[in-house]
């Protein structure tokens, strides 16, 4: 065996015994960190430390807030590792953004390729201001709340020039889902981590969250369409096809996978609450058969009562005849009186536990208000989308639906201003996502690969940027609008053609209902 081979083996080990000191010591205990309020238009450098699931992990951050924009992050990491080494079911990381609210903003995917260590970058915007960053290993990229494998965390920034730098305490404990710690969840064969696309191995964690979620009773055929994803992306990968089409199939297979997770949990309570409903209305006629059951026994003492006192009145007259049945009959009267105060207070009782019944029943009244209420406007939606089809093309993503435009709507292939013709079409457009409150507007643009990738970063930013500042002026607040540069990644088209690059040179227009958006933040 070469010592190459035994010095891996052993930092293998290593690798392991800390993950397991870890795991013990993050398990169920919140951990704090630092958020900043950023400076408008000032650009401040952040330093990042590892934590004691890689405590020499290293990184830093270029952050800038520029007003209606957004705050700009740029990180770089370096020495990073594989995500398996912190456990079988993690494939990757992801930066997130933590408000001292705990609002949680997933900023996007770290990635890294091969199986040794290199140095990784990401560029994104979020819409707060004050915030920490902390970088963590998840199952795949989608996840809607950081794990508690966090490996990077920021310091505050010790040299900030002239900015005046304000600092507040977050408090993160992190996702606790069983799926983490069930024995029965399968790890990830180390073999597959060395051989299989990082994208591929988070394409089938998110199927197999979605089933451990209870997809295979409360979501079929999402699953089933989840499974089908992942299916084509096995195969382009198997055959050799490109990397670039092996990663949009698999990322598909993802998006497909984490919608069949969220149908499954959201299916299951509906499910539960109804089995509550049944159980409740059960409980409701046996108390109103017990009520009935005491009015008749009160009506009966009641009865009952009156003849006793009849028989007193006719026994005190013949009081010196009958003096021992008239004390007989007095011990039986203050005995019936109290059975009577204690059926009255039953009957009481009965009346108090059924007034909160119905209570509840005008809450179930209330609960269907609202799926009336939802029903609207998903039909306002359909209305909404045949409305977008004659700017572009209209389909359906995880987080809503999505209108494309093409690259003909800008002057030229790496301008960012539009054609006269655009521009009067997209007025409109403007209006129209106006009269629409109700929905979170994100902007990707995307470009091809031709150029290096920080120039394509920069140019798709200030296309999706070009764009936002159109629709605010329009009358769109800001706060709706989130607009991001996706440089060449997730292409659609090959690179290799005229075609394809202008195929990928597009605008991703995605629209999330307002509600979606709110849940996935207070979660």
């Amino acid at each position: 065996m070469s010592v190459r081979r035994i010095f891996n083996i052993t930092s293998a080990f290593g690798l392991m015994v800390l993950f397991v000191i870890a795991v013990m010591a993050q398990n169920d205990v919140p951990r704090q960190t630092v958020a900043v309020a950023y400076p408008l238009d000032e650009l401040i450098n952040v330093k990042f430390r590892g934590t004691t699931l890689l405590p020499r992990l290293k990184g830093e951050a270029k952050v800038k807030r520029s007003g209606r924009r957004g705050t700009r992050v740029e990180l770089s990491v370096e020495d990073l590792p594989r995500a398996s080494e912190l456990g079988g079911v993690y494939t990757t990381y992801v930066l997130w953004a933590i408000s001292p609210e705990g609002q949680v903003d997933n900023l996007g995917e770290i990635k890294r390729s091969g199986s040794t260590f290199i140095d990784s970058k990401i560029d994104v915007t979020t819409n707060l201001q004050t915030f920490a960053l902390i970088v963590t290993a998840e199952p795949h990229f989608l996840m809607k709340v950081p794990s508690r494998m966090v490996v990077l965390e920021n310091l505050p920034p010790t040299r900030p020039g002239t900015a005046q730098i304000e600092t507040a305490s977050v408090k993160y404990i992190g996702n606790s889902s069983d799926y983490f710690r069930s024995p029965g969840v399968p790890e990830i064969a180390d073999r597959d981590y060395r051989e299989t696309p990082v994208s591929v191995l988070g394409a089938r964690q998110s199927i197999a969250l979605a089933r451990f979620a209870g997809g295979d009773q409360d979501a079929t055929d999402e699953l089933k369409q989840a499974q089908d994803d992942l299916a084509a992306a096995e195969m382009a990968w198997r055959t050799k096809q490109p990397n670039a089409d092996v990663d949009v199939l698999a990322r598909k297979a993802t998006s497909s996978g984490a919608h069949a997770e969220e149908m499954a949990t959201a299916r299951r309570a509906a499910r539960l609450r109804r089995e509550e409903i049944r159980r409740r209305d059960d409980a409701l006629r046996t108390a109103e058969r017990s009520t009935a059951s005491a009015n008749e026994r009160i009506e009966q003492l009641t009865t009952d009562l009156a003849k006793e006192t009849r028989a007193r009145e006719l026994a005190e007259r013949d009081a010196s005849l009958a003096s021992d049945q008239l004390r007989d009959l007095r011990v039986e009267v203050a005995r019936l009186r109290d059975e009577l105060a204690g059926v009255r207070t039953e009957g009481d009782a009965a009346k108090l536990k059924l007034a909160r019944f119905e209570g509840e029943r005008q809450a179930e009244d209330a609960r269907h208000d609202t799926e009336r209420r939802d029903q609207e406007r998903r039909t306002s939606e359909a209305t909404l989308k045949q409305s977008l089809g004659q700017f572009g093309t209209v389909k359906e993503t995880a987080r809503g639906f999505q209108l494309i435009l093409g690259d003909s709507i800008w002057s030229g292939a790496r301008a960012n201003t539009l054609t006269a013709a655009a521009a009067t079409k997209l007025e409109p457009l403007a209006a129209l996502l106006a009269s629409n409150p109700d929905y979170q507007i994100q902007i990707e643009a995307f470009s091809d690969s031709k150029g290096d990738e920080v120039s394509l970063q920069q140019f798709t930013q200030d296309r999706a940027r070009a764009l936002a500042d159109r629709f605010q002026a329009a009358g769109i607040d800001s706060a709706r609008i989130q607009a991001s540069g996706m440089g060449p990644s997730n292409p659609i088209a090959p690179n290799t053609t005229v075609s394809g690059r202008t195929r990928n040179r597009r605008i991703e227009i995605t629209f999330i209902p307002a509600s979606r958006s709110s849940a996935s933040s207070n979660q």
